[in-house]
């Protein structure tokens, strides 16, 4: 029995971003970390449907706390986090510790954008809605 030789796929080659727009997804995991910078936060990692095998996942950052983050920033944040829990089924009320665990596994769509970070691009995650929501972009308004 021979070594099989390892070999580049075509997949490998491919570098296109997906289109931005909602795809559909799952939260596989969340957990608080540290920044760069030293700032608290929540890192939320969802597995994206119908895209190309070069981009099955996308994170998100949600910074919590910290000496190097601007106030208004972290109130962004938090509100973007709310919106993420409603997305998921989830009800978040104030004085609620914000529980990473409750996340994983939820289905919902997440918008994707194109950024540059480090001079190339990247998927960035704009904002969430429930799984089960109403798609304007491929089903017609009934009236």
């Amino acid at each position: 029995m021979g070594i099989q030789k390892s070999c580049f796929q075509f997949e490998d080659f491919l570098d296109e971003l997906p289109v931005p727009g909602y795809y559909p997804c799952s939260v596989t995991s969340a957990r608080f970390r540290r920044s760069a910078n030293g700032n608290r936060m929540l890192q939320v990692l969802y597995a994206l449907e119908g895209v190309a095998a070069a981009y099955p996942m996308v994170a998100d950052y949600f910074v919590l706390e910290g000496q190097r983050v601007s106030p208004s920033g972290i109130v962004l944040s938090r509100r973007r986090l709310v919106e993420l829990y409603r997305a998921c089924g989830l009800d978040p009320k104030e004085g609620e510790e914000i529980a990473p665990a409750a996340l994983l596994d939820a289905r919902l769509q997440v918008r994707v954008e194109h950024e540059q970070w480090e001079g190339r691009p990247r998927l960035r995650v704009a904002t969430y809605r429930p799984f089960e929501s109403f798609d304007s972009e491929q089903e017609p308004i009934p009236f």
